[in-house]
């Protein structure tokens, strides 16, 4: 019997995904098309909203690509420049807020926003004559409490109001001990808004605040269970997957500070706090001639943190006397600890401050058969960032029980050990995306439409990590109580490392839909994007690859819309070239950080249907296969006893 430690880590050559969701229609409020996008930029309702992960999250609609930001948009800006350290659900949720949301093409996504695969497109719900109000409610049997209230109505003289309150209290699964709640959020909006006369647009003004304890991302991340050796598991002793706790009732956790070198303590849920102070302007105008000019900016002071528990090695001590892991009580007794198996963990607490500023102005012009855009985008990004990380060891309870943090007093006499020594990060600076986009909508005939566009993008990065070299030219990487102007073994003094790139980036995109007849059709897309790595790419202990990064996605199939019933079924190829990411690589209690990066290709299948059998009631259907491959994926790393370990 072996037993192993399930991450959320997911790697698989082949995903085999049945999906099915229930779900009540809401009416929506009179938003034009023009006002939430118009329908040629959306793909049909795919209920976005969806997540068995998260209920209160977007969910990730694979594409055949390593998992990455899930691009969701509020009034045509993303809601977080960078889901590191501020995650989108820590500042936005799909509730009465919201007049709509919708799910953007691939190619709309790749032209606005300059990123790969499908975004969530969502509007603020802004104020309307008279007066409305909306109350949703949601629970379940697990004790989740969520409420979302919005009132909005009209003041006279063409001025409008909107004001919206959500509250989240959610317990999530597993009962865990450090706190009541997995998830608590609470995001405040108000909205002014003046019309302006004979209909030719509107000023908006928008006030955001959130406060949220994204809490999920380090208490379900692990459990044991039993491997049993034909690809099937099951649980270890009493231990109930997706609902007994894995972590220790201990809340209290100790680390170093990567800028000061200072030794500090918090707690895990303190840890994981983030909060936002957001101001978005919005104007509209419209000309006789068919000409609408929209202009959008949005300034955002936040706080972003994440959390993320690791399972490291997991070590059998029964019956080898190398090891004397104790366990200390409230009262400083010491008591050997008696079970089979020991967890390492590493604790990763990922926060920075960050300012945001992001801008769009766009023209369209409607003639009868086509639409035409123009838009600019402006996106300023600061953040001064660090992960400070912690091991610790706990015990791995065969009855169900909540673990205990342990030590081995033949090696040390507490808790705490090996700080940022695995897997630190630090980056302070400022990155930039000015670009320009163009796209054409174009009816050709009744039955053929078009739609191309191409994007160009001037990206700049300036700052400083932690990527610190030898004299020799070597990267030092990271040891014990390792932080900024701390000494290596070598005598290298450690100090931040200054960073300045610019780079050209460009997307084109092309789309042909042909009706066969009024319901049905056949539909094709290609897209072709080139990227360079973000910011968040140089928090580790060396530089990224820097060279630039290609993903071509075509896409056919066909399409069958009626009344109760829309269907796509597609096959897709999509590769990418110079996939950044960073393996913790173990040998022998040592963790290191290995960079990598790879090439990945994947042809797949997708089918999507959502049925509407009666009124109130959807039914949703996505099937997806996909046979990745991965090429030049390997990496190695030199630990301390100067084994080698490549993969």
């Amino acid at each position: 019997m072996k037993i192993f430690s399930q991450t959320s880590t997911k790697l698989g050559m082949v995903a085999l995904l049945p999906l099915f969701a229930l779900t009540c229609a809401q009416a929506q409020t009179n938003e034009s098309k023009d006002k939430s996008g118009s329908s040629s930029k959306e793909e049909g309702n795919r209920n976005v909203m969806l997540n068995a992960a998260s209920a209160n999250g977007p969910r990730e609609i694979q594409i055949g690509l390593p998992s990455a930001d899930v691009n969701v948009l509020e009034n045509g800006l993303p809601v977080t420049y960078a889901t590191n350290p501020h995650s989108v659900n820590s500042n936005w949720r799909s509730d009465a807020s919201l007049s709509h949301v919708g799910l953007l093409k691939i190619s709309e996504t790749a032209i606005t926003t300059g990123n790969i695969g499908y975004a969530v497109n969502s509007f603020t719900q802004l104020g309307q004559e008279g007066f409305h109000g909306k109350l949703d409610y949601k629970s379940n049997h697990f004790g989740l409490q969520e409420f979302s209230l919005n009132l909005n109505g009209s003041m006279g003289k063409g001025w409008y109001y909107s004001a919206n309150m959500y509250q989240d209290f959610d317990p999530g699964t597993f009962n865990i001990k450090l706190t009541p709640y997995q998830d608590r959020t609470q995001i405040y909006k108000a909205a002014l808004t003046k019309l302006y006369d004979k209909g030719r647009g509107e000023f908006t003004a928008i006030y955001h605040y959130s406060n949220s304890h994204p809490v999920y991302t380090f208490a379900t991340q692990s459990a044991p269970f039993i491997y049993v050796g034909d690809g099937s598991v099951k649980e270890y002793g009493d231990f109930k997957l997706g609902t007994t706790s894995y972590l220790p009732t201990d809340n209290n956790i100790v680390y170093r500070d990567m800028r000061t070198g200072e030794l500090k303590q918090t707690t895990l849920y303190d840890a994981s706090e983030n909060h936002s102070s957001e101001v978005t302007l919005m104007n509209t105008y419209k000309w006789d001639n068919g000409l609408t000019w929209k202009i959008i900016g949005r300034y955002d002071n936040a706080h972003g943190a994440l959390v993320y528990q690791t399972p490291m090695s997991l070590i059998k001590v029964s019956g080898d006397n190398t090891y004397n892991y104790v366990t200390r009580g409230i009262d400083g007794q010491i008591t050997s600890y008696k079970g089979d198996y020991v967890q390492t963990r590493m604790s990763c607490l990922n926060s920075g401050d960050i300012d945001e500023l992001m801008f769009t102005s766009e023209l369209s012009k409607k003639f009868r058969t086509s639409t035409l855009r123009v838009g600019l985008n402006e996106w300023y990004y600061d953040i001064d960032y660090t992960s400070n990380t912690t091991m610790y060891d706990q015990s791995v309870p065969a009855d169900g029980g909540y673990a205990v943090r342990l030590y081995d007093a033949n090696k040390r006499n507490d808790y705490f050990y090996d700080f940022n020594k695995n897997a630190s990060e630090y980056y302070k600076g400022h990155e930039n995306k000015l670009a320009l986009y163009i796209t054409h909508d174009w009816d050709i005939t009744p039955k053929l439409n078009v739609y191309y566009g191409g994007r160009i993008e001037w990206q700049t990065l300036s700052g400083e990590n932690a990527a610190v070299r030898n004299a020799n030219g070597e990267y030092v990487g990271r040891f014990a109580d390792y932080h900024l102007g701390a000494t290596a073994s070598d005598g290298t003094v450690i100090k931040p490392t200054s960073l300045d790139y610019d780079w050209l980036n460009y997307d084109l995109t092309a789309a042909v839909t042909y009706k066969l007849t009024n319901n049905f059709g056949l539909t094709g897309d290609f897209t072709y994007i080139v990227q360079h790595p973000k910011f968040e790419n140089f928090a580790p202990a060396t530089l990224p690859n820097t060279d630039k990064i290609s993903v071509p996605l075509g896409r056919a199939g066909i399409y069958y819309n009626n009344s109760w019933l829309s269907l796509t079924s597609l096959f897709s190829y999509i590769s990418k070239t110079n996939n950044n990411s960073t393996l913790n690589l173990q040998h022998n209690g040592e963790i290191m950080a290995a960079p990598l990066t790879y090439d990945i290709q994947t042809l797949g299948w997708t089918t999507d249907v959502v049925a509407h059998p009666f009124k109130g009631f959807d039914l949703h259907f996505l099937f997806t296969y996909q046979k990745p491959t991965y090429k030049k994926y390997e990496t190695s790393v030199t630990f301390s006893d100067l084994s080698l370990i490549h993969i």
